[in-house]
């Protein structure tokens, strides 16, 4: 079992910065990929970025560029710095981690505002 914590949504205006945080608990050896997903009202869940424990990267291309990825193995934490927020941006952003038992495991989510 897998428990993912998320923290750091809330409401900023348009440009500023939010840094979101999710941090894994539970049983398992190793989380080779974790990542972001964002889920708009009306809209599926998308991809916004992932990394893995060698520090590959993957971004969507709507965040390239503002957004970047990190993670602290050891904490078995994941980190999404997000710059220059547009209002499309808004969402219920989801931590995502997938650990050698091959299993996905889904935080509760945490909302992103970004007001214009």
């Amino acid at each position: 079992q897998v428990q993912l914590v998320e923290s750091g949504g809330g409401l900023v205006q348009a440009g500023g910065s939010l840094r979101l945080s999710c941090a894994a608990s539970g049983t398992f050896f190793s989380i080779p990929v974790m990542g972001w997903f964002r889920q708009a009202p009306g809209k599926q869940r998308d991809l916004v970025a992932t990394i893995t424990t060698a520090g590959s990267t993957n971004y969507a291309d709507s965040v390239k560029g503002r957004f970047t990825i990190s993670r602290e193995n050891a904490k078995n934490t994941v980190y999404l710095q997000m710059n220059s927020l547009k209002p499309e941006d808004t969402a219920v952003y989801y931590c995502k981690a997938i650990p050698l038992s091959q299993r996905t495991y889904w935080g509760q989510g945490t909302q992103v505002t970004v007001s214009s």
